[in-house]
């Protein structure tokens, strides 16, 4: 279990491959809206994609491109 409490806002998130995801914006974790991958909505990724928070990044279980494919975006 990765522990969460190192993930800060405005970090960024990264695939497996070290590609870039988004940002972080608040738990749950909410990428910021203003990231260019985000076409302006907020994104969330479930923490359970979450494989280690590693030298002020993010790092997640799979590869960016599939962590975009299934990110699910949120009104406002």
């Amino acid at each position: 279990m990765v522990d969460t409490t190192k993930i800060e806002e405005h970090m960024e998130v990264v695939g497996s491959d070290g590609q870039h995801v988004g940002s972080v914006d608040n738990l749950g974790i909410k990428l910021t809206k203003k990231d260019p991958l985000a076409h302006d909505q907020h994104h969330y990724i479930k923490l359970d994609y979450v494989a280690s928070v590693d030298g002020g990044k993010v790092v997640l279980t799979m590869p960016a491109a599939q962590a975009l494919a299934e990110y699910k975006a949120v009104e406002n």
